[in-house]
């Protein structure tokens, strides 16, 4: 299952010539600006997930960018109750994450007006974090229960991270922590860090490394494809 605005073209690619099923989903801004269209969606993937044509089959997640926001959106779901997830829970043998937005409200703000609106940059910030503030309820109250429940998922899986030292909408340090956090819950984590690289676009940037990590994180999962079911 890959989630997020990364290439998803050049990945789903490769996880097909491995023989995988891949479902794509797509998600979008808006969802990150207003948190309930998110946990809408996030409901949205978890119902299909749980239907007839994929109630059987193993899960490998790889979530680009806001992804993992929209796939973190979907474990809230699963961890208001676990027992009646227990066997998604399970299902899900690897989780990916490439260029995982995480940090401060501000860092992120910062972040989406360097991106977005390069010339309105100081404007777009200040916007946005006024917008957090004045709809603190909708937005960071959310944002904190979702960030809280991804750091403490349900999942136990081994898991690998893509990121860069200069990405403005992610926090390499708090990347680390989460990383170092996970570990110690004894979850298997592989994270392949570069100095310099693009936002969502490492595959693009540094080919042979990206795939040669993805391979050999796919086989540790000792997963057999199954043949299409749909």
């Amino acid at each position: 299952m890959s989630l997020g605005d990364g290439p998803l073209k050049g990945i789903t690619t490769q996880h097909l010539s491995k023989g995988f099923d891949v479902l794509v989903v797509e998600s979008n801004v808006s969802s990150f600006l207003w948190p309930r269209w998110g946990l809408e969606q996030g409901a949205q993937v978890l119902q299909l997930l749980e239907s007839e044509s994929f109630s059987k089959r193993p899960l490998v997640v790889h979530a680009f960018s806001i992804g993992g926001y929209t796939f973190a959106q979907l474990l809230v779901h699963v961890a208001k109750d676990t027992q009646r997830y227990i066997d998604l829970i399970n299902r899900v043998r690897g989780q990916i994450y490439d260029s995982l937005v995480v940090g401060s409200l501000e860092h992120m703000a910062i972040g989406v007006s360097k991106t977005l609106f390069p010339r309105f940059e100081h404007l777009v910030k200040y916007t946005s974090l006024l917008y957090f503030d004045v709809f603190k309820r909708q937005t960071k109250d959310y944002f904190n229960a979702s960030i809280d429940v991804f750091r403490n998922t349900p999942l136990t899986c081994p898991a690998l991270y893509y990121f860069c030292d200069n990405d403005i909408l992610c926090d390499p340090e708090a990347i680390q922590k989460l990383l170092e956090y996970w570990k110690g819950r004894g979850i298997p984590v592989t994270g392949k860090n570069w100095e310099e690289s693009v936002h969502a676009a490492h595959l693009r940037a540094h080919p042979q490394e990206y795939l040669s990590v993805l391979e050999l994180f796919l086989c540790s999962l000792n997963l057999l494809p199954l043949k299409v079911k749909m």
